[in-house]
């Protein structure tokens, strides 16, 4: 499975896919998120690397597909089984502080035999060490003493602000355009409803009433011979 932050699968990649349980591995250290295609009786699982004391963040929701849910598991580089949840449409959960290795995220959809789900998901990974590495870089740069009077110190929070507020941004717009993909699935599939009942409806109608005259019209349908 790719790497990059913003790539995501399209359904018809994943449909063909005929394994039972489908695994793939996530560059370590960088944020990801994938929209994939859980077939009917299926288990997918994806691996995240994660470094010590670190945080794990997995964001998913079920965005297609018949009943809207699916199992989900989080497991530790050591195989302790850290959450578990059964028939959900959607769900958020961190892990912290994080331990070194290879994180399991699956993803199950074997109660359903029919259904496929369209799956989307997102992994937030904030690294202990990337952060300490940020400090020392910014610390070997040493205090200022002029330019204009302003502050290492006070530069470097502004400019971690902006790039967390920033990130918490796209983060959100990526959780929204899934909301939006989910509402507009289930609308179609209403809406699809409405018109199959509204069709049966009317064809219903239609053999009442032709029915309706037909019976009538027997009933003054007088077949008997007049004798002279």
């Amino acid at each position: 499975m790719p790497a990059p932050r913003s790539s995501a699968l399209t359904p018809a990649a994943l449909l063909w896919l005929s394994a039972a349980a489908v695994t793939a591995v996530f560059s370590p250290g960088t944020d990801s998120e994938l929209t994939f295609l859980l077939p009917a009786g299926h288990t997918e699982c994806f691996f995240q690397s994660a470094s010590k004391n670190g945080t794990l963040e997995v964001e998913y929701q079920v965005i297609a597909g018949a009943g809207m849910d699916v199992d989900f598991t989080i497991v530790s580089p050591h195989g302790v089984q850290l959450i578990s949840e059964f028939r959900r449409s959607d769900g958020v959960h961190m892990v912290e502080p994080t331990e070194e290795g290879d994180y399991q995220l699956c993803f199950d959809n074997s109660f359903s035999r029919f259904s496929e789900k369209m799956v989307f998901f997102e992994v937030i990974l904030e690294s202990a060490a990337n952060d300490a590495g940020a400090d020392d870089e910014w610390a070997g740069l040493g205090e200022p003493e002029n330019l204009l009077e302003y502050k290492l110190e006070d530069i470097r929070e502004s400019m971690d602000s902006v790039h967390r507020h920033l990130e918490r941004s796209r983060q959100m717009q990526t959780v929204l355009r899934a909301f939006e993909a989910r509402d507009r699935n289930l609308l179609e599939d209403n809406l699809w409803r409405v018109s199959f009942w509204s069709c049966t409806t009317l064809v219903v109608m239609l053999v009442v009433a032709i029915t309706q005259v037909y019976t009538v019209r027997r009933l003054f349908d007088d077949k008997r011979r007049v004798r002279s």
